[in-house]
Order: C-alpha cells, then sequence, then structure tokens
C-alpha cells in the first residue's frame, strides 16, 4: 500500500510524470479533476479503505496540504512517498506560457504558490522523498532528497 505525495508549483511536470509513472498503477487524486475538497476527500477515504496505492496530484505546497493525506494514510499502513519537483519560477512560467492543451494558469497563481512552498521533509511522514527536474530532452531525472539537518 502506498501513496505518493506530488509537490512542486504548477508547470513542473507533475501530471505528466504521475501519467508516464503510476496511470497504470495508482488511482489520481486531483483537485483540478474533482473540483472540491470533499470530492476529494471522498476519493482519498475510498482508496485508503480499499487498500489502494494512489497519487496524490496536487502543488501540495505547505506541510498542512500535505498533512491531510498523511495524517489519514500513514496510521492505515501506507507507505508515503514524496517527488519534490524543481520549482524554479521562471522555468515554470515559461513552460505555463507555451500549454497547448490546456489552458495556462495566471502568473500570480503561479508566484503565489512559489511564494508559499515550503521544502517536504521526511519529519512529516515521508517515508522516502525523490527530487525531480524536467530534463533537457523533455523526461525526468529523478534522484533522492537529501533531508536538511
Amino acid at each position: 500500500m502506498e501513496v505518493v505525495i506530488l509537490i512542486g508549483i504548477q508547470a513542473t511536470g507533475k501530471s505528466t510524470f504521475f501519467q508516464k509513472r503510476f496511470a497504470d498503477t495508482h488511482v489520481r487524486v486531483n483537485l483540478d479533476m474533482l473540483k472540491t475538497r470533499p470530492r476529494e476527500e471522498k476519493l482519498v477515504n475510498a482508496c485508503i479503505a480499499m487498500k489502494q496505492k494512489f497519487v496524490v496530484d496536487n502543488t501540495n505546497p505547505t506541510f498542512f496540504d500535505r498533512d491531510r493525506y498523511i495524517s489519514k494514510a500513514k496510521p492505515a499502513g501506507f507507505r508515503i512517498i514524496g517527488y519534490y519537483f524543481e520549482s524554479k519560477i521562471e522555468d515554470a512560467l515559461m513552460r505555463n506560457s507555451k500549454r497547448t492543451r490546456e489552458k495556462p494558469i495566471p502568473g500570480s497563481a503561479l508566484k503565489g504558490t512559489h511564494a508559499r512552498l515550503e521544502l517536504p521533509s521526511c519529519k512529516e511522514g515521508f517515508d522516502k522523498i525523490h527530487y525531480v527536474r524536467i530534463t533537457e530532452d523533455g523526461g525526468f531525472a529523478v534522484e533522492d532528497w537529501k533531508d536538511e539537518v
């Protein structure tokens, strides 16, 4: 049983990473798709009750945002894995301006999420955290996260 929490500002590759790495094995929990927190909570609770692996594909910028999933899944025996996406505001704004399949996100929203972004830590309850960056060829480089000591 596993919960994957994606962390990073908009336009850093989280949804593409989900599609490439987890779409065949995990349920996707995403506020853009579900629209409300109560609907999201029902899906999370159902995944936990069924012992179903799931990925939280939201920005999850703060400890509080991540804790809503960790505090439910950890006591139920789920392993908690975090993926922090390199969140350079200039790069995200550039990628966002080139979006073709989806509507670009307002720059102010991107900057607002960036301002609230708190780096994740294993102290939050993660069993493992990875650092993800987009490579020049559009792929992903994944490394182990080094918690601050």
